[in-house]
């Protein structure tokens, strides 16, 4: 028996992250109870963590309450990607906000230690940059993409009102766009996108002109930052970025793929999305200066192991 072993529930944990970090903690000699409803999440993300002893798998939707045991709560349970929380916007909202007030209410009688998987979409559309965390934001209420930007933000605040008003031990981290391996492929995402169009040797689809900007964190350097937050001390709840503060036009990143795939795909461009941000970067002093936590992995040596995911996924 591991004497610092812990019940960790992590909600959202048949996803792209939530099954990285099912992995990462059972390795840590915790027992995990692996929560999903699957609307996005994948079976396959954990099917090699089922013989594990330590791990448990539940169909389960955060929107109705649960009942479990636990010391430490990971929410990252609702869909990330445009084209997954557009789907059903209504249901995007009640996932972040009910969702958050069920895992609040699980944590506050179990008195567990919880961590909200929040988004820098919380920034909106920003008039700063790069983006630090005492910004607020520029969000469109009312758009397409509201039911999420909004839907994050509405749980921030309820994650701040528990622990103003409950006393309990929160972490708020703000996540910047993540990739590597088990993204969906269609998840409309544009690290994902790009490496399916050129693998099938489609032409590759870039919004606008390809100018705005995006930050790119390799999945591994995100957990690592998950797992130091987590055992952070209690009075640093965050909010705290985690990202990579590298800064890449879509362009750029479309040209970089293209060329480590290879092939004859052609760059074409298509309008932009309503409410999508011209740039997205960033600011991590905080995350360097209390978690000691920057990314390691550089876009070239990430993308090299995602590009082999996607080529092992497709055959």
């Amino acid at each position: 028996m591991v004497s610092n072993r812990k019940r960790v529930l992590v909600t959202g944990g048949a996803g792209f992250l939530g099954s990285h970090l099912c992995e990462r903690l059972l390795a840590a000699g915790h027992d995990v109870i692996c929560l999903d409803n699957f609307y996005s999440g994948a079976k396959d993300n954990v099917v090699h963590l089922m013989d594990n002893p330590h791990f448990e798998l539940m169909r389960h939707d955060v929107t109705f309450p649960l009942y479990v045991e636990v010391d430490e709560i990971y929410n990252l349970a609702c869909p990330a990607s445009p084209i997954h929380y557009q789907r059903d916007p209504v249901q995007t909202t009640k996932t972040s906000v009910h969702g958050a007030i069920n895992m609040l209410g699980l944590a506050k009688r179990t008195k567990a230690r919880i961590f909200q998987a929040s988004t820098s979409e919380v920034y909106g559309d920003p008039e700063i940059h790069p983006q630090d965390e005492s910004y607020w934001g520029r969000v469109n209420p009312i758009g397409i993409r509201s039911c999420y930007d909004e839907g994050k933000r509405c749980a921030e605040t309820l994650f701040f009102d528990y622990w103003r008003q409950h006393g309990l031990e929160i972490k708020v981290v703000r996540i910047f766009n993540t990739y590597g391996p088990r993204m969906h492929p269609n998840d409309g995402r544009v690290v994902s996108n790009f490496i399916v169009q050129a693998l099938r040797g489609q032409d590759i689809t870039i919004y606008g002109d390809g100018s705005q900007t995006r930050s790119f964190c390799y999945v591994d350097d995100l957990i690592e930052g998950f797992v130091r937050f987590m055992d952070s001390p209690k009075e640093f709840t965050g909010p705290v970025n985690l990202g990579n503060p590298g800064e890449f036009t879509i362009r750029e990143l479309a040209e970089l793929v293209l060329k480590k795939v290879g092939g004859k795909s052609k760059l074409i461009t298509m309008p932009l999305p309503q409410d999508d941000p011209r740039q997205r970067q960033p600011d991590i002093s905080l995350a360097k200066r209390e978690l000691d936590w920057q990314p390691r992995v550089s876009l070239d040596e990430g993308l090299e192991k995602t590009i082999a995911y996607f080529r092992g996924l497709m055959g």
